[in-house]
């Protein structure tokens, strides 16, 4: 305890950060640290930038944490604090707040006497947060710690704290974490109980109520998707916006990984190309903390300033939200983004993002954009994930988007206002795809989310089994978010409104019933060959032709939305392989029920999907 002693003996009073003697830039210069014109072109852009002076230059490679800690104990009188060797005391983090000493960027450290040391990262922001402080600690004095020694410190005394705020921010009630295993339900067991009697007693009754509920899901399913269609085709994406005079803010982009050894350099390569201000880009790379192939391949890698690894302690879920939700506490941006692993985003993605941001009103949270894929040619699964995503990006969700609908996000290419993502508590740790709960809670508290016109491509996934696995953990996540949602149906009713509650039954529920159902209406397609079929026998004629015109149209509207939805990519594919769909969309059917009997056996568990496959030497848009 010598070292601590000796750092409690040279701090200042309480009275710690008395104005400074120079400003960080005049005293970089005085030190010969940064080179006068180095220093003009970094002040020159200032005017529309919110960035920090110390961040721009750290950003730009002119300084590093070492030369900055010396500038700022010299100017605010205040001295550098070991917290590697002598660790805070764990109670005064409790006294403070976890969340608030991320936010602020400071742990208090040790008490002496009356006066609780304090280290901060920020000695400018000190004077400023020193009433909340004094009011949690009492008398407060400032000591100087890197932001990495800080966040390494909090994350050693209160990982645990850490892990705990990231799995329950969401609300209970609109939240799945109290999700049961179906042997822990009751209502389940006596709803699966209740259908097999029913099959028992009264099969033909019972099969015929099944396949009225899934024809009349298919008809909903099929006029929603048409007036989506046509919505999307009379309004098409508005054209790129140019910036307005203002500050640009600062967006923090999050990418959440997990075993991706081989990703990093080509990640990193295209995040570089993102032609946004460096100093007012904020990438957080978000690693689970027992996942060493991960961190052992990022600390081989040369980081840009503007990257930094932040890493996500263990907990009871290990999902993708719950990364996102404790990378959230880390992030410096006003806008918040999503990417995945192995996406290439445009380079001009982020500017159209704040200049539609600046357009928009406050009633805009969530910006998304345009999914695609790098590799459609690597076999047929390709080609048909890619004809499927373009008729999904390009038609129906901006479709969704203008008829003032439900829009169920998807999970990349995200852009979020802050200031709302952290009012709705960020994203549901424990949802399987907490991309599309989080664009239905976005709705039901009266924001909307809007489709932009900015490409992101990604590695489609072409191999039947890592498919299956990814489109399971969709569809059981669609069943969790429908099933949460319709917790309490009359506040949800309120809260969309009818069209949109009607809407939010037919893209979820039809969804789900369609994928679950399919067998029912294969089973259909036996009878021109000859089979008996129980329910046909038992329908009217006129039924029949009206069930089989609906069939029809189904699968004509699902050739039309793929083939427009194709000619708007840049991908030269032969539209013969829209006509393939019809053998690729059963693959979900087997998708539905690995999910099924997850939600009844493992509903939080998440199906990794591998990436960085079939992407090598894919850079290019072709």
């Amino acid at each position: 305890m010598a070292l601590a002693e000796r750092q409690r003996n040279a701090l200042p009073g309480p009275s710690a950060g008395a104005p400074r003697k120079f400003a960080v830039g005049a005293s970089l210069l005085r030190a010969g640290v940064v080179p006068a014109e180095a220093m003009i072109t970094a002040l020159v852009p200032r005017g529309r930038e919110a960035g920090r002076l110390q961040d721009v230059l750290r950003a730009r490679g002119l300084v590093v944490e070492r030369d900055l800690l010396g500038v700022d104990a010299r100017n605010w009188g205040i001295r550098l604090l070991d917290l590697d060797s002598v660790l805070p005391d764990p109670r005064l983090i409790d006294a403070v707040g976890v969340a608030d000493c991320l936010r602020h960027g400071l742990v208090p450290w040790q008490k002496v006497g009356d006066v609780t040391i304090v280290a901060t990262s920020r000695p400018e922001d000190f004077r400023h947060i020193r009433p909340m402080l004094e009011a949690r600690l009492g008398p407060v004095a400032a000591g100087l710690a890197s932001s990495r020694a800080v966040l390494t410190a909090i994350h050693a005394r209160r990982g645990d704290r850490l892990a705990e705020l990231a799995e329950n921010r969401v609300s209970a009630a609109e939240s799945c974490r109290n999700w049961p295993r179906l042997h822990q339900s009751p209502p389940a067991m006596l709803g699966l109980a209740c259908l097999a009697v029913l099959l028992v007693a009264a099969p033909l009754f019972t099969g015929l109520g099944i396949l009225a509920f899934a024809v009349l899901s298919l008809v909903l399913s099929l006029a929603l998707k048409l007036a989506a269609v046509v919505a999307a085709l009379r309004n098409p994406l508005p054209a790129q916006a140019e910036l307005s005079e203002g500050i640009l803010p600062t967006i923090s982009i999050i990418v959440a990984l997990y075993r991706e050894g081989d990703i990093a350099p080509r990640l990193i390569r295209r995040l570089a190309r993102l032609d946004y201000p460096a100093e007012l880009l904020d990438v957080i790379l978000a690693v689970e903390a027992e996942d060493h192939v991960t961190l052992g391949a990022l600390a081989q890698s040369e980081l840009p300033p503007w990257i930094r690894v932040v890493i996500v302690p263990e907990g009871q879920v290990k999902t993708k939200p719950r990364a996102l939700n404790h990378a959230l506490d880390h992030a410096r941006g006003a806008i918040i983004g999503v990417y995945d692993a192995e996406d290439a985003p445009d380079p001009g993605q982020l500017k159209q993002v704040v200049a539609r941001f600046q357009r928009s009103g406050p009633e805009v949270a969530c910006l998304q954009g345009v999914l695609d894929y790098y590799n459609p040619r690597t076999n047929w699964l390709s080609r048909c994930f890619t004809i499927e995503y373009a008729g999904w990006f390009r038609l129906v969700l901006p479709g969704l988007a203008r008829l003032g609908l439900v829009v169920p996000l998807g999970g990349t290419t995200l852009f979020l206002r802050r200031d709302v993502l952290e009012r709705l508590g960020g994203w549901d740790a424990h949802n399987v795809t907490e991309d599309a709960d989080l664009g239905i809670r976005l709705a039901r508290h009266g924001y909307r989310t809007e489709l932009i016109d900015t490409i992101t491509q990604e590695e489609a996934n072409c191999r039947p089994l890592p498919w299956i696995k990814q489109r399971s953990r969709w569809i059981k996540g669609y069943i969790m978010t429908w099933a949460v949602h319709m917790r309490s149906p009359r506040l949800l009713w309120q809260q969309l409104g009818p069209r949109g509650f009607f809407g939010f039954q037919v893209l979820f529920l039809g969804t789900i019933a369609q994928f679950m159902l399919a067998p029912l209406f294969w089973s259909l397609l036996l009878i021109p060959f000859g089979f008996d079929h129980a329910l046909h026998a038992a329908l009217p004629v006129p039924l029949v032709w009206a069930m089989a015109t609906a069939f029809v149209l189904a699968e004509l509207v699902n050739l039309v939305v793929g083939a427009i939805g194709l000619r708007r990519t840049s991908h030269d594919l032969s539209l013969f392989w829209v006509l393939t769909l019809k053998l690729y969309y059963p693959l979900a059917t087997l998708a539905a029920y690995k999910g099924l009997v997850e939600i009844a056996t493992r509903p939080f568990y998440w199906d990794k999907t591998t990436h960085g496959i079939f992407d090598h030497g894919t850079e290019t848009k072709g």
